[in-house]
């Protein structure tokens, strides 16, 4: 019978113990992949951290002729109430990503959330309109660490075999959270007072601010980078100069910004002759984001089939074709039309944001921050330019603002974004 020494012992100890660190600081160090533990209470926080942020920013939208009222503003005045919260989340994209960048992902994401459910709560005790204003404001302005943030915690955790699919998965996540926004407020004014409705949405949202921060694990492939402002412009050109990241910017700004404009001004019309309909359909009109549940995740794993390059303009046509039939007068018919509409927005926008984390060599969190800036910029400026549109032409109005956009939209993705690698 052999014996083993003290000193073969303890050197086989200690390569036992080597291989165990190894082996641990490969499951550490591993992505999240489908099928694998961490995986589903990742996509499940992130679909949280989506769903809260588009219900805290589009609660208002349905109830914007209700504002009208209250206040005795007009229709463009009214869409304040978004446009100030998407044009200060734009702002502050651009100063969230790079100090993602130097601190970390989920810290400024679980931050934004909570400040975000505060300042609505906030808003629904408001006295005045310029009181809410502010508020929106500052909810829009905390927002921007989520938004900023997110896509790139996804690029950087998530296998990148699934990344398409996990990125559609988390703006279906924007799709139901914009929904239920817009249904919560848009039904439940029709029996509490709308300062009920938005005390009662920033409560739900705090909620899944608490879910979100217990179950997202922390960034595992993340390295911080200094927050030197110099760098921070420099990342930024350094985008510019991509042959295809300036052209995706572009993309987010005009497709947002139709996507927000008939939204904001289909329940005007609705609301008026000849139609007249309660304030609770005009609420359903969001039933229509589950077109866009389905569609971004859809289109994010036929993309990684057949590459964005391919599909990415046919979501535009599917925009305008959805546009044109919301010009027709049967109700069901402008429903229809507002459901293909929809369906082809959250395609699109699915397809450049993922397309946007491939194409950033570096800095992506810089490269995420321009694209969601150009994204709720064209929120901001487009949804308060349709108004006067409608004042001038009503819904065939804001109908040829969004056809233009679009139409540009179409030309960049058919003509350059096309000829990509």
């Amino acid at each position: 019978m052999s014996r083993h020494t003290p000193s073969e012992i303890h050197d086989a100890t200690r390569a036992a113990n080597r291989q165990l660190e190894r082996e641990m600081d490969a499951v550490e160090n591993a992505f999240i992949e489908r099928g694998r533990a961490g995986y589903r209470p990742t996509m499940l926080a992130l679909f949280l951290g989506a769903f809260s942020t588009f219900v805290l920013l589009y609660c208002v939208q349905p109830i914007m002729p209700i504002l009208s009222d209250a206040f005795g503003i007009d229709a463009a005045t009214s869409s304040l109430s978004l446009s100030v919260a998407t044009g200060m989340l734009a702002i502050g994209l651009l100063v969230t990503g790079p100090i993602s960048d130097a601190v970390g992902r989920k810290p400024i994401m679980t931050i934004a959330l909570l400040s975000a459910s505060a300042c609505t709560l906030l808003a629904a005790v408001m006295p005045n309109w310029t009181g809410i204003l502010i508020m929106r404001a500052l909810a829009g302005l905390s927002l921007s660490g989520l938004c900023a943030v997110a896509m790139t915690y996804l690029n950087e955790e998530i296998h990148p075999r699934y990344v398409g699919l996990s990125m559609g998965l988390y703006i279906s996540g924007n799709s139901i959270g914009g929904m239920s926004g817009r249904l919560i407020s848009g039904v439940m004014v029709d029996w509490v007072p709308w300062r009920w409705t938005l005390g009662i949405i920033g409560i739900v949202a705090l909620i899944a601010a608490i879910l979100f921060m217990r179950w997202l694990p922390p960034s595992r492939h993340f390295t911080p980078r200094p927050l030197n402002w110099r760098s921070v412009f420099s990342g930024f050109s350094v985008h510019f100069r991509d042959r295809g990241l300036p052209w995706l910017f572009a993309e987010a700004f005009l497709l947002m910004g139709g996507f927000v404009t008939l939204y904001n001004y289909i329940a005007y019309r609705l609301l008026a002759e000849p139609y007249q309909v309660s304030q609770t359909l005009v609420g359903l009109l969001s039933i229509a984001y589950l077109s866009g549940t389905y569609s971004s995740a859809w289109a994010g794993s036929l993309a990684d089939r057949l590459g964005r390059q391919r599909i990415f303009w046919l979501f535009i046509v599917m925009m305008l074709v959805g546009l044109a039939i919301t010009l027709l007068e049967p109700i069901s018919l402008i429903l229809i039309g507002i459901l293909i509409f929809t369906f082809g927005f959250f395609a699109a926008h699915s397809l450049a944001s993922g397309w946007v984390g491939q194409r950033a060599s570096q800095a992506k969190g810089q490269a995420s921050s321009l694209y969601l800036f150009s994204y709720y910029l064209g929120s901001s400026v487009a949804g308060t330019l349709g108004g006067a549109f409608w004042f001038w032409g009503g819904w065939n109005g804001v109908s040829l603002f969004i056809a233009v956009l679009l139409l540009v939209a179409l030309a960049i993705g058919a003509l350059h974004l096309r000829r990509l690698a």
